[in-house]
């Protein structure tokens, strides 16, 4: 199993800019080790009939498929506009 050095460490942490103290370092250093040691665990499992998969749940794509329908006319849209003119709809104005 690996151990992760306080050398290891404090390279990381330097690396990503952060500063630990001697005991964060001890702490850091057993609990990466502790990961490290799980993850390898998983080497001893029995993967030889596995499928590869970039995730665990059948996904399919659920957007709806992209077909011309009928939509609404521009009188549909602008009768309970508050303001209009010309077919279009009338806002404040926000430059001065």
């Amino acid at each position: 199993m690996a151990d992760i050095s306080k050398e290891q460490v404090k390279h990381v942490a330097n690396l990503a800019r952060l500063a630990l103290t001697d005991e964060e370092v001890e702490k850091m250093a057993k609990q990466l080790g502790d990961i490290i040691n799980y993850a390898e665990l998983l080497n001893e499992l029995d993967t030889e009939n596995v499928k590869p998969t970039t995730h665990v749940l059948d996904l399919k794509n659920v957007m709806r498929r992209d077909e011309p329908r009928e939509w609404i006319t521009k009188e549909d849209a602008l009768k309970n506009a508050p303001d209009q003119k010309d077919g279009q709809f009338r806002v404040p104005s926000i430059l001065e």
